[in-house]
């Protein structure tokens, strides 16, 4: 595989340099490779390998502390995530507040791949609503293309990377043609309860869409589709695709996959965009700055060995930053000159303005009609099964809820892996207990615990941005992000209608919920970057003199200088954020390569 050294790579000139790995990086690498392209990748993180570095059979009591979360494995030991977290030793970041409420948590991941190694593997389209909300009741910005504009792409990458998902067509919900989604697995015991008493009260409950195979992908159809009149790329694909096995349920999908059955870009777009022989790796190279040419475009960029603290600087036609767009913007901002003084494509102002995350709080509940059941098999994907989407869209209309924008909600339940989870905070349940009656307690509340997990829309606001700090610098010299976060009452008071709504639910079912409920919004809602869906900060917009791209993810300022990943996002909907990441980006690099072709760039 061409992994190259920074060196080797700077005698090199591309068509085009892509900063990041991720959902964004990955898929515009694979895109513009497998149509002909000459690319260099450049990942800020070690090299990664999930086919031998899945700990796919090991069981929590084979970890320390049988694999609970600590400060430097916050999802747990076994979490796919390496060198990375709210956290990073030696790359900080500021808050501008001292106030708790006001607090942004950045996560990274510096691995190949980024997040896509450890994600949750929720797949949502956005509905039509999602990409005209302005126009719908004047708050926050309309993008500058509509879902008729993405919806042959998430077409595109649904049929690439395998999603399960079921046939829904509900209000802002969009079915996917037919050939688009794999089968789901079967509903937990669980998800059928809590989908029969959920309706109850009027909120459907159907199969989530989730980026896992849960058959083999069709690699005589797909290639043709998405590769036409060009059959090289085609045999690529369908030998790549050969190469991923279906699910085997053997472990929780945010350690990785050995066999490929799930989505990370270093297993699904990766592989064959190396196998073109016209992508190369270059990994462990922060990049700082983008380089401009004495005529205002870009000509690369300019970077860190993490391993030798050397810097170097590579050459394409054009530059993608994919680099998740807080790092993106911070790239920006640190690429100041003379003719970019407030950073690079910052003519508008509103580089690192309209920061956006996904509104989220919890709510744990036990059920006693599911203690004690019998053992019985609960295979399937790691996470939920199922899913609430948004339901009180004409009430919302009708402005009877007291907050514009809506949530959809994340069902969990199951039999899971036993853990350290499954046996400690059962005190409010039993009263105490030890010994034989502990271990009585333990069996019968085992697989009775049930939690939702809302995930809402975010209104962009003037009081969420990051900049860089005046005077802190991380391990290799590079200026940091300092964040500005304020959620608005919107927001609150949706958290708020999440934990009486899921409180509902549980009481339905005729259980309870664990732990003092928090009625305030303020106090329920999770803390900014905590969901880890931050986008926004480069938004795209009609007007240069509103936003950082066009509707191609093109900068108004440098003409080949292009943003791949979810900083352009001028709203941040109720849908979690990757899929629409890499149906952009591939709608991006589809633009990128026409413009090429016409030697536009």
């Amino acid at each position: 595989m061409p992994f190259l050294t920074p060196a080797a790579a700077a005698k090199n000139h591309y068509d085009v340099v892509i900063v990041g790995s991720g959902a964004g990086g990955g898929q515009s690498a694979y895109t513009l490779s497998m149509e002909g392209a000459r690319v260099l990748l450049l990942e800020a993180g070690r090299r990664y390998i999930p086919e031998t570095e899945t700990p796919m059979f090991q069981t929590p009591e084979q970890a320390p502390l049988l694999g609970a979360s600590t400060p430097v494995k916050p999802f747990g030991f076994h979490d796919a995530t390496v060198d990375g977290g709210w956290q990073v030793p030696g790359e900080p970041y500021v808050q501008g507040s001292t106030e708790p409420a006001e607090r942004f948590d950045w996560w990274r991941a510096r691995m190949l791949g980024g997040r896509t190694n450890h994600w949750g593997r929720i797949s949502l389209r956005n509905g039509p609503y999602d990409f005209k909300p302005f126009s719908r009741d004047g708050l926050g910005f309309d993008w500058p293309i509509g879902y008729e504009d993405v919806a042959p792409y998430y077409d595109r990458v649904e049929r690439l990377i395998g999603v399960f998902g079921g046939d829904d067509d509900l209000e802002n919900t969009p079915r996917s043609p037919p050939g688009c989604l794999l089968p789901p697995p079967r509903p937990l015991v669980s998800d059928l309860l809590i989908g029969q008493r959920a309706r109850r009260l009027g909120v459907p409950v159907i199969p989530c869409h989730k980026a896992v195979l849960t058959q083999a992908l069709d690699h005589r159809r797909v290639p043709p589709l998405l590769h036409p009149q060009n059959p090289a790329a085609q045999q690529l694909l369908a030998d790549e695709m050969q190469r991923r096995a279906p699910c085997l349920w053997a472990t929780p999908c945010g350690r990785g996959c050995s066999v490929r059955a799930n989505y990370q870009s270093t297993t699904v777009h990766l592989p064959p965009a190396l196998a073109t022989g016209r992508l190369d790796v270059v990994t462990d190279a922060m990049v700082y700055a983008v380089d401009l040419a004495p005529d205002g475009r870009a000509r690369g960029v300019s970077f860190v060995d993490r391993l030798s603290g050397a810097h170097r600087s590579v050459n394409g036609r054009a530059v993608i930053l994919a680099a998740s767009a807080c790092e993106t913007v911070r790239i920006l901002l640190n690429s100041k000159s003379a003719r970019f003084p407030h950073g690079l494509a910052n003519s508008s102002g509103r580089v690192g303005r309209y920061l956006m995350d996904t509104v989220g709080t919890t709510v744990v509940g036990q059920i006693p009609l599911l203690e004690n059941l019998p053992p019985h098999n609960e295979d399937g994907a790691g996470g939920n099964h199922a899913y609430a989407p948004w339901w009180l869209y004409r009430e919302q209309r009708a402005g009877k809820l007291g907050f514009a924008r809506g949530y959809h909600i994340e069902v969990g339940g199951g039999r899971h892996m036993p853990g350290l989870d499954t046996v400690s905070g059962l005190e409010w349940l039993t009263g105490g207990s030890y010994g034989a009656s502990f271990r009585a307690d333990a069996r019968r509340y085992y697989g009775s615990f049930v939690g939702f997990d809302g995930r809402g829309e975010m209104i962009p606001n003037d009081d969420c941005w990051c900049e860089i700090d005046p005077s802190v610098k991380d391990r290799f010299g590079i200026p940091v992000l300092r964040f500005h976060w304020k959620w608005s009452l919107h927001e609150t008071r949706q958290a708020a209608h999440m934990q009486q709504t899921f409180a509902a639910i549980i009481e339905a079912m005729g259980g309870r919920v664990s732990g003092p409920q928090p009625i305030d919004g303020a106090r329920a809602i999770a803390p900014g970057g905590s969901i880890i869906h931050e986008v926004g900060g480069a938004m795209m917009g009609s007007d240069p003199a509103r936003s950082v791209t066009n509707a191609w993810g093109q900068t108004w300022d440098v003409s080949n200088l292009f943003i791949g990943d979810g900083a352009v996002f001028a709203s941040n909907a109720d849908k979690n954020p990757t899929l629409t990441i890499m149906a952009l980006a591939w709608r991006m690099s589809d633009h990128l390569l026409g413009r090429m072709q016409r030697r536009e760039l």
